[in-house]
């Protein structure tokens, strides 16, 4: 998780073994940073090179290991220059210092009014000495020669501002993803010089971001298990690495051939670290508890913006929960950005903002870049540094309606509780009598897409057609009638289960549905076997792995057939249902291959289970089961 929490997971990881491919790939999936060597030509008209001039350096560390950092800063030397840092686990190539991004910073407009740009391999990659661990643990009071991210930090910027020619001793720090874990990392212990950072699409705690949701393992995460689990003992510019090669392109199929987890041992052995350590700490013991970051965000001074995506597949638990975080336990400038993207995007500058079948508006990533970001950086790096800016504390896209929206708490003041209960006849203001139920088959699961490929890292699911799911009869539907008024859901959503099995286990899924209109037009952005009519767009989802209802750290088996409480909260939303429109809730017991199989039988360790522990199961979910939501007033 560590590396791939770790940053802006764009673009389908295509398998490519040479570095520049391979270094490209990292970033643009997991970490969305352009790392593209310089070129100019007509479509390119600015040149790094002609701008910047780039050194690398390897800083050395309080207990002696040297970090490999590089190091871009203006030709025009009549000024000084804040410092802009990032530093990642995907490598900050292209080596050697005749070697140039053809981008650099956080976007376009920081890299062309001039700051001093850094990029650090981090501790156990790539051209970095030491030992690489996923999701360090954070250290407190460390004494003598007692290292974590924090204090690798520390001593970089240290370095920097003490070395690095005109600049003006004030550093921010940005990144996205397993970049964004180090740039909340920076706010621990931070060093006086550090002024502004931007946490993006942040990783928050591995149990609940990225590789596991609730307990749940995600199955799309497997084969970055290479990234992150293969070590390597000395500095090398080159991929140590390699992935899975699967026989087919049928994610789906291959994951319900392979069968039981444990059958994926054969790709991945011994020596991937990762991979072991996910199958020895199947609970959240620990091993996961303290490399949480979350729980250490106290008394923060640098002044703080989290960015996130609404539909980010990866990292939507992280931000907001970092942004919350902060706000309850410091006094620190705190601000939170969330739009309409997936991971990573409001980093690229596409012109029309989709995601799948939805499109939501055009320039919204480059309008956040110019006015929101770069104004950020340059108000705390450059400009008086105080809290007068004049950016909101929540700007927040209502992914409904389209628009944008500023609040100045979240969730904002003006919303009430609003419970509607899964009734026979639908979503329902009062609860019923009686169950529905269904049979889930764990050898025909519940697919969480249509579509056919293999995919590294999940994203296009998030605005999913849900038709195909409202139609099988292990999934069970509820919606209200055609609303005929807006309808705006502004915070967290609960799911409030009453349940039964007649196994011992279960996987619960709940999806919460904006169901449009008839009279939908279709986009460029929709899939020719589609039509946006009656469109069932997924507005928010999340799953919990049944054994953990009662503790994540302490698994409990179901007594079979007796009702049961199984609550889950699904990450915020600030979405609009609009008139015409319906709201629906799908609630099913399989998601493959996002997630693995629940084998329905109680087992201590799911990545120990054996075929014949698998077994068809009825599912009860009782009428009084409820779903809580904030309804804008």
């Amino acid at each position: 998780m560590q590396s791939t929490k770790l940053f802006v997971f764009g673009i389908i990881f295509i398998l490519f073994f040479n570095i520049s491919c391979t270094q490209k790939k990292e970033a643009s999936i997991l970490d969305n940073t352009e790392i593209s060597t310089d070129k100019t030509s007509e479509e390119n008209t600015y040149s790094v090179k002609n701008n910047y001039n780039k050194q690398e350096i390897d800083i050395l560390m309080r207990d002696g290991i040297k970090l490999h950092t590089t190091i871009y800063t203006p030709k025009d030397t009549s000024k000084q220059y804040p410092i802009l840092m990032q530093r990642t686990p995907y490598s900050s190539n292209p080596y050697g210092e005749d070697q140039y991004r053809s981008k650099i910073g956080p976007n376009e407009f920081l890299m062309k009014e001039g700051n001093i740009i850094v990029y650090q391999d981090v501790r156990g990659r790539w051209m970095s000495e030491g030992v690489y661990d996923n999701m360090r643990a954070y250290i407190p009071n460390k004494k003598d020669k007692e290292f974590d991210e924090a204090s690798d930090t520390y001593d970089t910027i240290e370095w920097l501002v003490n070395n690095v020619e005109n600049n003006n001793g004030k550093v921010g720090i940005w990144g996205i993803s397993y970049p964004g874990f180090y740039t909340t990392y920076s706010l621990l212990d931070a060093h006086p010089a550090l002024k502004a950072a931007s946490p993006q699409a942040c990783i928050g705690d591995f149990f609940f971001d990225d590789f596991h949701h609730n307990g749940a393992f995600l199955l799309s995460y497997w084969r970055v298990t290479a990234l992150f689990g293969s070590e390597k003992t000395t500095p090398v510019s080159e991929p140590w690495y390699s992935f899975a090669e699967l026989p087919t392109k049928d994610q789906y199929q291959f994951f319900l051939d392979v069968g039981p987890l444990s059958n994926l041992d054969k790709y991945y052995g011994e020596d991937n670290v990762f991979w072991n350590q996910l199958k020895e700490h199947p609970n959240y013991d620990e091993f996961w508890q303290k490399r949480g970051i979350i729980q250490h965000l106290k008394d923060i001074k640098p002044a703080v913006m989290v960015v996130g995506g609404l539909f980010d597949a990866e990292d939507l638990y992280g931000p907001f929960e970092t942004y919350e975080h902060i706000e309850k336990n410091s006094t620190n400038y705190n601000i939170m950005v969330f739009g309409p993207w997936s991971h990573g995007d409001w980093s690229r500058t596409n012109k029309r903002q989709a995601i799948g079948n939805v499109y939501f508006g055009d320039d919204i990533s480059l309008d956040f870049q110019k006015n929101v970001e770069t104004k950020f950086f340059n108000h705390f790096l450059k400009g008086t540094g105080d809290t007068n800016t004049d950016l909101s504390e929540i700007r927040i896209f209502d992914t409904g309606k389209k628009e944008w929206n500023t609040f100045d708490q979240w969730p904002t003041k003006n919303v009430k509780k609003k419970t509607m209960y899964l009734s026979e006849g639908g979503l329902a203001e009062g609860s019923g009598d009686g169950f529905s139920e269904f049979v889930s088959d764990p050898k025909k699961p519940v697919p969480y897409s249509e579509d056919i490929k293999v995919v590294f890292t999940p994203r296009k699911y998030m605005t999913d057609d849900q038709r195909f799911a409202a139609r099988r009869p292990d999934v069970l539907v509820y919606e209200t009638p055609v609303l005929t008024e807006d309808m705006t859901l502004s915070g967290e959503v609960m799911a409030k289960l009453k349940v039964a099995t007649s196994g011992t286990d279960a996987d619960w899924v709940v999806k919460l549905i904006d169901v449009y209109s008839g009279d939908e037009e279709d986009t460029e952005e929709t899939q020719e076997y589609l039509k946006m009519s009656n469109y069932h767009l997924m507005v928010r989802s999340e799953v919990l792995r049944g054994k953990f209802r009662n503790s994540f750290s302490t698994p409990e088996a179901f007594i079979p057939n007796k009702k049961t409480d199984v609550t889950i909260k699904l990450q915020d939303v600030h979405h609009t249902f609009k008139k015409g429109h319906k709201m629906q809730i799908q609630v099913q017991s399989t998601w493959f291959p996002l997630i693995d199989i629940n084998p329905q039988k109680f087992v201590p360790n799911i990545f120990k289970a054996k075929a014949e522990d698998f077994k068809k199961q009825t599912h009860k979910i009782f009428h009084d089961s409820s779903i809580e939501v904030l309804v804008s007033k």
